[in-house]
């Protein structure tokens, strides 16, 4: 058995909802039609009722009260002083002829003459009505009391009372809206009556639903109408934006000769041709960047390249008289020491030139496997902790469990952390530096945290980018290139991870390192605070 799948049906509206501005136009628009024309239409059909319901009850009411005042002459008449009939004969004939007669020429369909309560004497004649209890059941009982006393009133005689009523078909299904038009009646010798007239107005709600149904049609094909002009105006004008957002995006892909088709002198030819002065100018410049780009990419790698075969002979020739600077007057010694330390930098130097034109020649492959990154930490820390005794820092390693291993090239991410421990040891003032790694199921998370100088927001802003030093005269320790904390941001980037920092003035930086714990995994968030909360430091 199958079952509607309602969610997916949802979930298709909703996209189609947020990604199609034709939809979202023609809908709101009709949505706003219906209820202009049902706010509109339903006032017109109430305005329509109420005034045929009113005319026609003052109609009714006026054919009432001349039929009231037809009985009672024709009452006075019958029962005159000195008539020999027989009073109950006399009267019985007198408002059957009169009422009946009256009943065909006002339109009544159904009549009742009922005793009024509490009067003394013999009930002459008794209580008659057209359909017996039937017709006795559509007279209501509050009716009856204010007819009863305005009889008491010889000013409230002639007054008639009425009140809606539904009207049983004979058949027991359904009704009709009908209503009913009681007044008071005195029959001589016999006390006071209650006339009571019963109109179906069967024929006035016919002609008020016709007119509704005809204010629902006249709506619908209006709502439909108003629907489909709206849809062939917002096609006109959705359709040139919808061809401009596809070429867009075709310029994005890189297709640079994509234009749109100028027609016309509109608005829309005008945003044409904006449009597509702005791709020319748009691709000149980026033909000339890219250009400019090659050229100092392959500037780059050609001057690492062949800068490498006299570096090795340089490197070759300091390394003797290193190893013979003992035979050397001390300023020589001296010489050899600068001449090797300045060399081996400058081997530094160029394979970090050579790291960086491979990245932005887009020449960069990362090999992954599954590593034990708290292992891999321990062991950059080994790597720099004779250079932290030298600055006097203590390095200490705060893992408080979780899942350690991630598929990661870990030669990079050594390098990172190389790299982050090295600019901490060169800033901690001698300070703790603390290396936190933590993870969860989806993510690991490793942390450089100094207390020492630390860096203003503006100095964050710039921290990634090459050859930036927040202070330039300051001796670096590590004798970096500029260049480590952009490599690192690229390494990190080529996992699909996060590299951030935090630092404020005289509280040290925070820098945080965020991996996927398998290729291809996306973060949503870290298991380290940034910087970690100091109860982990605790630990």
């Amino acid at each position: 058995m199958r079952y509607f799948d309602w969610r997916g049906w949802l979930r298709r509206g909703v996209r189609l909802w947020r990604t199609s501005l034709l939809t979202r136009t023609v809908s709101i628009t009709l949505l706003l039609s219906t209820l202009a024309v049902g706010i509109i239409g339903s006032y017109v059909a109430i305005s329509v009722g109420n005034n045929l319901f009113d005319s026609r009850r003052d109609q009714l009411l006026a054919q009432a009260t001349r039929a009231t005042g037809t009985v009672q002459n024709a009452f006075n008449l019958t029962i005159g002083q000195g008539s020999t009939i027989n009073i109950e004969d006399a009267t019985s004939t007198a408002y059957t002829d009169v009422l009946q007669s009256n009943a065909s020429a006002t339109g009544t369909t159904q009549i009742a003459i009922l005793r009024t309560p509490g009067q003394s004497g013999p009930r002459v004649p008794v209580d008659v009505a057209t359909n017996g209890n039937a017709t006795k059941n559509l007279v209501s009982s509050s009716l009856r009391k204010t007819i009863a006393a305005s009889s008491k009133s010889t000013s409230a005689k002639s007054t008639v009372y009425w009140q809606s009523v539904a009207i049983p078909h004979s058949g027991g299904s359904g009704s009709d809206p009908g209503i009913v038009i009681g007044s008071s009646v005195n029959l001589p010798k016999s006390g006071r009556y209650e006339l009571y007239l019963v109109y179906n107005l069967a024929d006035s709600q016919q002609t008020l639903t016709f007119v509704q149904s005809t204010l629902l049609l006249g709506g619908l094909a209006l709502i439909l109408l108003i629907g489909a002009v709206t849809l062939v105006v917002v096609r006109l004008v959705v359709g040139p934006i919808r061809l401009a957002a596809e070429t867009a995006q075709r310029l994005a892909a890189g297709e640079l000769e994509q234009r749109i088709p100028e027609r016309g002198d509109d608005v829309i030819a005008t945003l044409a041709r904006s449009f597509n002065g702005m791709a020319d100018s748009l691709q000149k410049q980026i033909v000339r960047l890219a250009t400019l780009s090659q050229v100092q990419q392959r500037f780059v790698s050609d001057v690492s390249h062949e800068l490498r075969t006299p570096l090795t002979t340089i490197r070759l020739a300091g390394d003797v008289l290193y190893d013979q600077r003992d035979a050397f007057p001390p300023a020589t010694a001296r010489t050899a020491e600068l001449l090797r330390t300045q060399v081996q930098r400058f081997e530094i130097l160029l394979a970090d030139l050579l790291e960086m034109s491979r990245y932005d020649a887009g020449a960069v492959e990362v090999e992954t496997e599954p590593t034990n990154l708290v292992r891999l930490v321990e062991d950059a820390v080994e790597s720099v902790a004779s250079l932290a005794e030298t600055k006097g820092s203590e390095l200490r390693v705060v893992a408080p469990g979780g899942y350690f291993e991630a598929e990661v090239e870990a030669r990079r991410i050594r390098r990172i952390l190389q790299n982050l421990i090295g600019n901490a040891i060169d800033h901690g003032e001698g300070k703790p530096i603390l290396v936190y790694i933590d993870s969860d199921e989806n993510a690991v998370a490793l942390a450089v945290r100094d207390y020492g100088i630390g860096m203003t927001p503006a100095a964050m802003e710039r921290v990634f980018d090459r050859f930036w030093r927040a202070d330039p005269s300051r001796q670096r320790t590590t004798g970096g290139t500029g260049l480590g904390l952009a490599i690192s941001l690229e390494d990190a980037a080529l996992h699909g991870g996060w590299l951030e920092v935090w630092s404020a003035p005289g509280e040290g930086s925070c820098f945080r390192l965020t991996l996927p714990r398998q290729v291809g995994g996306v973060l949503r968030g870290s298991p380290l605070e940034l910087p970690p909360d100091e109860d982990v430091q605790d630990d």
